[in-house]
């Protein structure tokens, strides 16, 4: 590991012009290539205190032995440079977006005599015509097949066209009109490559020429009574219109442009992109990346644009590129596209109508891209088992953690404040094993002190089932502050029922079979103990303070063989009991991207409950607290008087009205609506009107159920949640 000190330029060498610069490693290796408007200023921010640079900045500068810089005029030559020098040097800490897949194109080759249509994949190549890319090969096909009809174009490989020459004999679609048989002669070169150009207009999006030319030969053939001439037109024009209707029209005014999503974390990003030409989605693609350096989302945005555009030209670069959010700066990229294209370019976020749709679109397949991308990582076999072993490696475990528990704290301002418990068995989550709590020690908001609560209560319960089974050594007992506690500490279960098996010794490999349930894990009715079977590893979402809460309870409870480590959001970092400084897994670490996913799970899993509890408590009713009230005839009286409101000033004869309510029930229902407080009046914050009780929950809005009406807007609400 270097110092950066050893290696930075004397003050005054550095230029404050536009450059590239290139960080080298002691083998002379180029590890990053950047750019920058001053290179003065851009590489005095690479020198600074270590501490204060980001984790994975400071990785690169230490990894690296030199820097060196090149002058250029302008910074759109700096943008074309480090694309070339990102391309050649292939540098590990740049960001490069691969391919989630080999994406096929519809190809014309229009550098050849005859041109061929054809499915290309790979690398582009000089004189050919693409469109695309396509989701699929069959896509591809299924369009040419419907457009030769009327564009017969050689569609054969070099060695059916030689043999075809040969012997004087066309293949089958010179036959059956679906080639016009250049290999023969029916066509001359000229003629030929015509035909192609027409091709190349249609699947370019000019469709309107064509159409029209068809059908007004159509009516003459029909006025001059060659129908059989006119039939064979109007099939044509039928197949041109159904290959049209392939894609449909998303952008009503014929619009061309590309449209470029990213759905990213903190350590990889995929982005999406859609080629709309004429107003049609005429292609899709997308690539992954993991964000070895720190990177903002206009900065990804460029990357995506230097690989999408760097080896284009003319029409292949639209004159419209919709992103989500722009480089910083956006006049050299805006520049740059330009002279690409030949012409202007419009780099801008959509803000409303068609366009911001589609884009929402484009976002929702990019963020699929990336759960779709991390769900085969986390899938395959060897990645979890690596994980495992990285973590006991990193966190000096006796052994891999096959079972972790990862605990977080949710709350809204302080409200509501629940916490998740979610399990992993074999880097796989178990979610039968999930669990909500509800924090009842204490009120107000105090994460540390949730922490302690939740840990202890989990742990309590294992011993307390522990106990049961009679594991405890004879004589043993516990003292007053470890004696465990019965009852219940949990509420609903997560998304998989309670009552699944439980292991007995462990949770089993994937390649392995699972142990059958023994009598030491259930209950008296046979079903599995919830809390019997304790992990190798506690994960809580949070830095130094909430892993102390953790070992404190175990410490408490006079647990002391199970590993606890805290995952701090902001920069990745393990924290350990006692510790001072953390445990920092490399950026490329299975490890890492294992227990980020524990973490992140917990999280989802806990929010969702304390927004649901919240919601419930918003819809409460004092009807609730009526004994003997059901559902059904809740409703049917909120039905009947419209409001909890007039349903209190009701008399028990009005009440007695309502189908199914008796008097004994009536009398019930007039008494607990009299004793109830009635419920503030809900306040539309937008207008500061005070609301009629007229869905029966004062404290919902009509437009927003679940939702207090005096709480700041959704989005407000949000970035309250915790």
């Amino acid at each position: 590991m270097a110092d950066p000190s050893s290696y930075r330029p004397r003050p005054g060498e550095i230029p404050d012009s536009p450059g590239v610069y290139r960080f080298r490693d002691e083998h002379r290796r180029v590890i990053y290539v950047g750019k920058a408007k001053s290179l003065r200023q851009r590489l005095a921010n690479y020198f600074q205190d270590l501490a204060n640079l980001h984790p994975r900045t400071r990785t690169m500068v230490t990894t690296a032995a030199s820097v060196e810089w090149t002058v250029v005029s302008t910074e759109v030559e700096a943008l074309q440079l480090e694309y070339s020098w990102i391309k050649e040097y292939d540098p590990r800490f740049n960001v490069k977006y691969r391919d989630d897949k080999s994406y096929p194109y519809l190809a014309v080759t229009m550098n050849e005599e005859f041109p061929r249509v054809q499915v290309m994949r790979g690398q582009k190549k000089k004189g050919v015509r693409y469109f695309g890319p396509y989701g699929h090969a069959w896509a591809i096909r299924d369009t040419v097949d419907l457009l030769l009809r009327v564009f017969p174009v050689r569609t054969c490989s070099a060695g059916v066209f030689k043999n075809a020459a040969r012997t004087g004999r066309p293949c089958l679609l010179g036959y059956i009109g679906k080639c016009s048989a250049p290999c023969v002669g029916r066509i001359t070169p000229d003629d030929h490559w015509d035909l192609a150009d027409e091709f190349c207009d249609f699947m370019a999006g000019r469709t309107g020429t064509y159409l029209r030319r068809l059908e007004r030969q159509m009516a003459e053939a029909a006025e001059e009574m060659e129908y059989e001439r006119a039939a064979r037109l109007r099939d044509d024009i039928g197949a041109l219109k159904k290959a049209m209707e392939k894609s449909a029209v998303v952008l009503a005014d014929a619009t061309d442009a590309d449209l470029i999503a990213v759905a990213e974390d903190e350590l990889e990003a995929a982005v999406q992109i859609f080629h709309v030409r004429g107003g049609r989605v005429r292609g899709q693609r997308g690539w992954v990346t993991d964000k070895v350096e720190e990177i903002t989302t206009g900065a990804l945005v460029e990357h995506a644009l230097q690989q999408l555009y760097g080896e284009e030209s003319g029409d292949a670069v639209p004159k419209e590129v919709l992103v989500p959010a722009l480089p910083d700066p956006v006049e050299p990229v805006q520049q740059w596209l330009t002279e690409r294209r030949g012409s202007g370019v419009s780099l801008r976020i959509p803000q409303r109508g068609d366009k911001k749709a589609l884009m929402e679109t484009v976002q929702r397949n990019a963020q699929q891209a990336l759960v779709l991308h991390k769900t085969k990582r986390a899938s395959d076999l060897t990645t979890r088992s690596r994980a495992l072993e990285e973590i006991a490696e990193a966190l000096d475990l006796d052994s891999a953690p096959l079972r972790i528990e990862c605990y977080d704290i949710s709350h809204l301002q302080g409200d509501d404040v629940v916490a998740s418990m979610v399990v992993f068995e074999d880097g796989l989550a178990r979610k039968s094993e999930y669990r909500r709590f509800q924090i009842k020690g204490f009120e107000g908001q105090d994460d540390v002190r949730s922490m302690h609560e939740v840990i202890t209560r989990r742990f309590r319960r294992y011993l307390a089932e522990k106990e049961k089974t009679g594991e405890w050594a004879d004589g043993e007992d516990l003292t007053d502050g470890d004696r465990p506690t019965t009852g219940a500490d949990t509420t609903e279960n997560g998304a998989a029922p309670t009552h699944g098996p439980a292991p007995t010794h462990g949770p089993a490999l994937a390649d392995e079979p699972a142990l059958t349930d023994g009598p030491a894990l259930k209950d008296d009715d046979g079903r599995p103990k919830r809390f019997a079977y304790p992990p190798q590893l506690v994960v809580v979402d949070g830095g130094q303070p909430q892993v102390a809460a953790a070992q404190r309870a175990l410490d408490d409870l006079g647990i002391d063989d199970i590993a606890v480590c805290g995952l701090a959001k902001r920069l990745e970092e393990v924290w350990l009991p006692r510790e001072d400084d953390p445990v920092v897994l490399p950026r490329t670490s299975e490890g890492l991207y294992l227990l980020q996913r524990v973490r992140d799970e917990a999280h989802r899993f806990a929010i969702t409950y304390q927004r649901a509890k919240r919601a419930k408590r918003f819809r409460s009713s004092p009807l609730d607290d009526v004994p003997g009230l059901g559902e059904t005839r809740k409703q049917a009286l909120i039905k009947h008087f419209g409001s909890v409101k007039k349903l209190r000033s009701a008399t028990i004869d009005q009440i007695c009205e309502v189908p199914g309510i008796g008097r004994k029930t009536a009398e019930t229902v007039a008494v607990a609506l009299a004793g109830a407080t009635p419920a503030a009046p809900a306040v539309k914050t937008a207008t500061g009107e005070i609301m009629d009780d007229d869905d029966g929950a004062p404290e919902t809005t009509a437009d927003a159920p679940g939702e207090p009406v005096s709480a700041g807007t959704p989005d407000e609400r949000r970035g309250q949640e915790r």
